[in-house]
């Protein structure tokens, strides 16, 4: 059936009404109702489990590699002994044969007068049995785990239908003989394509008589398919995690009709000559202002040290804070009011009306009545991580068990927590106080890890973070003003850079940030060209700085004390050739038609880029350069990245003094216990909801406090306020009993009194 007219979020919504609903509301719809949302959910779900299945796979072909290499390891570990001694009994006669001292003709005697020609041959042949190449993955031990797959692949390649981009075609080809001819009890296999044999495994399928052994074939193909499942060359049509981000560009028929308005929003020319003419410009304009302020700057200089010249840059010094900073901040701390969590969730409703974007799953209109205390349970329950349990009461009937289940069931989920978050983040931009932090126009992104100790596929293991375990890392995007505006999961540790766009794309408050900062990890020529494309400025926090490559577009331009670094040389005619296309990117990126991270998947292949993937490279280089140049040439502008970022660290942080979102998320020792992509999801999302409601009330009570202190004559300085932080959250209480009253002043938007006892 073609579903392609039905909005995939109506479409998305209709199938978890089913999933919510039970048969026996199901079963009372009109029928039409009742087809339609059966339909919904077999599609929803059949997508889910095809996604599900290849992320299984995914998993089972990592797992293989990663018991290879233990068993590899331990079993080299066991054999060292063994392949020290032969190396040493060598050794001793090779240094014989080095000794110029000894006669040639008496050179055979000598040596097996040392060493015994039977014990010399044992020697050799324990080192060629023990040692490895370089380039080995311990693709042996990979081969003896052949039991594991050969029980599910031949139903895996029966039941899904893999396609293929044209770099994927080998591996397609070789998963079709397979399929034919791949599963039977032969022992070797006739004439399969051998394109898909990369150089370290063909000693391993490929014996002496030139015969291709089917185990070996076969774990040596799921290596190539993993590799391109990855890259989207070889992708399952149906699956919304691994299908074609290319088929989801903008087709030449859409191109034509969206390209102006797309070169207009973006500020790109649809000439590339000239595109390329404004960024040698910005280039050589960058290098000239540098290095004629390099003798002046104090924090940087070339060291030639090594193999390439590198800069060194100083590292910042701790900036002091004045006397008037350190009083202001413990007044304004001893004014806040000491309040409840529950209490401050229901008052920041009071102000926004938040929880009213929570509606049923099934779209009906009616609300049951105190609706509200209900939602700010289950929100509390979520985000603190504790489960409904402490928040019921059966006499009070808001939070009855069953209304806490219902609720639960029907109103928390994806849409209505991005729409209530919109509303906090919004309110947090129209108050004075955030207005002196920033504009809005700036934003960090920052990974909060999470142990997930129960059985997901949507978890990763990273030993720095998780330990023996798993997790998954809370990708969180947080603007000048202290709010968090968007929220990825990310299983296990992905590559931040696949991600940090998505945060300004896909989010959907008031705030437009045009700047993003990063920590090092979210940093690649590929993420720069196309945060240039897209009209946004890419600052990431690079420790490596002056290790980085500094390009150049003009070989003969003289650019003083950096000439011996601006060594790489781009080639901007690879812009050129593919312009329209980069624009067509920008242009599917910009209307949501490709998700940012499906699309960097595609492009990023490290042996053979495409000329596509190639040409956004090469604008990266330009514009990375430029970056560095301002990096390097400007202090206030390295400080200004390192305070953003310090932000978003400290809204995360465990630290001596417990910060918001960890502070919050304190039940089951902060780990994630959902099984699914939308639990965890749902969960982070209202972790990420109430950490805004706190950072939210106490801007509200700074700024009181604040006109407070103006009115009895407190000296209050502008650069104080603008260093002053809504982290702090030793006056809210999080543990305890959970009530949900608030005084009728209050309940109606007003303030609760300051707490002057210290005045």
């Amino acid at each position: 059936m073609d579903f392609s007219r039905i909005p995939p979020v109506r479409l998305k919504g209709l199938a978890r009404y089913a999933s919510a609903a039970t048969v026996y509301k199901i079963a009372r719809m009109p029928e039409d109702k009742r087809t339609a949302v059966l339909l919904a959910f077999v599609k929803a779900y059949e997508v889910l489990a095809l996604d599900d299945a290849l992320d299984m796979l995914d998993l089972l072909i990592s797992d293989i590699a990663g018991k290879a290499k233990k068993i590899g390891q331990k079993e080299r570990l066991r054999t060292l002994k063994d392949l020290d001694r032969s190396a040493l009994t060598l050794a001793s006669v090779c240094s014989l044969i080095l000794d110029e001292e000894t006669d040639n003709e008496e050179l055979r005697e000598a040596i097996y007068s040392l060493c015994s020609k039977k014990l010399l041959e044992k020697s050799i042949e324990t080192i060629n049995s023990l040692v490895r190449p370089a380039d080995d993955k311990f693709y042996d031990e990979m081969v003896d785990q052949y039991g594991r797959v050969r029980r599910f692949l031949p139903q895996l390649f029966k039941h899904i239908e893999f396609k293929s981009a044209p770099a994927g075609q080998q591996t397609l080809e070789a998963l079709n003989y397979l399929v034919k001819h791949g599963f039977s009890k032969k022992q070797f296999l006739e004439n399969p394509p051998s394109d898909v044999i990369s150089n370290p495994w063909k000693r391993l399928v490929i014996d002496k008589d030139e015969r291709i052994d089917r185990r070996a074939y076969i774990l040596c193909f799921l290596d190539k398919l993993q590799d391109s499942l990855r890259r989207r060359d070889v992708y399952v049509e149906n699956s919304d995690r691994w299908g074609d981000p290319r088929a989801k560009l903008l087709q030449p028929e859409e191109w034509k009709t969206h390209k102006a308005q797309v070169c207009r929003s973006l500020g790109h020319s649809a000439d590339a000559k000239e595109v390329i003419d404004s960024l040698a410009e910005q280039l050589d304009s960058a290098y000239k202002r540098v290095a004629a302020n390099f003798d002046d700057n104090d924090a940087v200089r070339v060291d030639s040290s090594g193999k390439n010249p590198s800069l060194t840059i100083t590292q910042l010094d701790k900036t002091e804070e004045p006397e008037s900073l350190l009083k202001l901040r413990e007044h304004v701390a001893s004014l806040l009011p000491k309040v409840d969590l529950t209490e401050l969730l229901l008052e920041i409703h009071a102000h926004t009306g938040f929880a009213d974007e929570f509606y049923h799953v099934s779209e009906a209109n009616a609300r049951a009545e105190n609706l509200t205390v209900s939602i700010c349970a289950v929100l509390l329950a979520e985000a603190c991580n504790i489960g409904l349990e402490p928040f019921i009461k059966p006499n009070v009937p808001a939070l009855t068990r069953h209304r806490l289940s219902w609720v639960k069931q029907n109103y928390l989920r994806a849409e209505t927590l991005t729409q209530a978050n919109a509303r906090l983040v919004d309110y947090q931009a129209t108050l004075q106080l955030a207005q002196n932090w920033g504009g809005g126009e700036v934003a960090s992104a920052d990974g909060m890890r999470f142990v997930t100790p129960v059985k997901t596929l949507n978890a990763g293991p990273n030993r720095k973070y998780f330990g023996s375990n798993k997790g998954i890392t809370w990708y969180n995007f947080l603007s000048d003003q202290y709010s968090g505006f968007h929220g990825i999961v990310i299983p296990g540790t992905l590559r931040d850079s696949m991600f940090v766009l998505e945060g300004l794309l896909e989010q959907q408050t008031g705030l437009k940030p045009m700047e993003i900062m990063t920590d090092t990890a979210g940093a690649s020529d590929l993420v720069f060209g196309l945060f240039w494309l897209l009209g946004y400025q890419f600052s990431p926090r690079l420790a490596d700085a002056g290790e980085s490559v500094f390009w150049r577009i003009d070989k003969e331009a003289d650019y003083g004390v950096l000439n011996e670094l601006a060594r790489g040389c781009s080639n901007p005619n690879k812009i050129e050739r593919d312009w329209d296309d980069m624009l067509r990117v920008a242009g599917s990126l910009k209307l949501g038609t490709v998700q940012a991270s499906e699309l960097i998947r595609s492009l990023l292949k490290s042996d053979r880029p495409s000329s596509l993937a190639q040409a956004i490279i090469e604008a990266g280089k330009i514009n990375k350069t430029i970056y560095l140049l301002n990096y390097v040439d400007d202090e206030d502008y390295r400080r200004r990245i390192l305070n953003q970022l310090n932000r978003g660290e400290a809204r995360h942080a465990v630290a001596r003094v417990a910060r918001v979102a960890r502070a919050i998320c304190h039940g089951q020792r902060g780990e994630i216990r959902k099984r699914y992509r939308e639990g965890q999801e749902d969960q982070l999302g209202a972790l990420g909801l109430v950490t805004n409601a706190v950072i939210l009330w106490n801007t509200i009570y700074m700024q009181v406090s604040l006109d407070h202190l103006k009115n009895q004559g407190y000296p209050v300085r502008d650069e104080d306020v603008a260093h002053l932080s809504p982290l702090p959250i030793g006056h809210v209480n999080m543990l305890g009993q959970y009530s949900f009253t608030l005084s009728e002043r209050v309940s109606n938007g007003g303030l609760r009194p300051l707490n002057e006892e210290d005045d």
